[in-house]
């Protein structure tokens, strides 16, 4: 089983305790995951969730940056830091990847570490299915 890089949204549902929102077999494999140290989150989706944040999107339970803090010390998973090689091949996708941006660096850092990228992200599950990266529906 490969490793899984979680999408922003999954990883914002699974740390904020409404696993609900996911499919019992994407938290029964993330879980599996974080036991087995093959748990990723990208800076990429802190990003994201300080840019919902600022723009009055998404409220957290707690200010940002302890959000952020918090959800980056859960045992057993790893803050992936964005590096070069992602930001390039974000770039040079191939196919018709998703527009936007911070989902195609996740696709890449997926398709760089060799993981599966849980999400529920509809346009990232479709990509998948054309062979260019492992995904998971959550």
């Amino acid at each position: 089983m490969s490793a899984l890089l979680l999408d922003t949204h999954v990883w914002l549902w699974y740390a904020e305790g409404v696993a609900g929102r996911l499919k019992p077999g994407g938290v029964s494999r993330i879980e599996d995951a974080l036991l087995t140290n093959r748990l990723h989150v990208s800076a990429v989706s802190a990003w994201e969730i300080g840019l919902l944040v600022a723009k009055n999107r998404i409220t957290l339970s707690v200010p940002v940056k302890d959000w952020i803090q918090h959800a980056t010390t859960l045992p057993g998973l790893r803050l992936r830091p964005l590096d070069w090689q992602a930001a390039l091949e974000s770039t040079l996708l191939p196919g018709v990847p998703h527009a936007d941006p911070a989902d195609r660096l996740l696709i890449a850092e997926a398709r760089i570490g060799g993981y599966t990228l849980v999400t529920r992200d509809q346009k990232i599950l479709d990509y998948g299915k054309t062979g260019h990266v492992n995904v998971l529906a959550a």
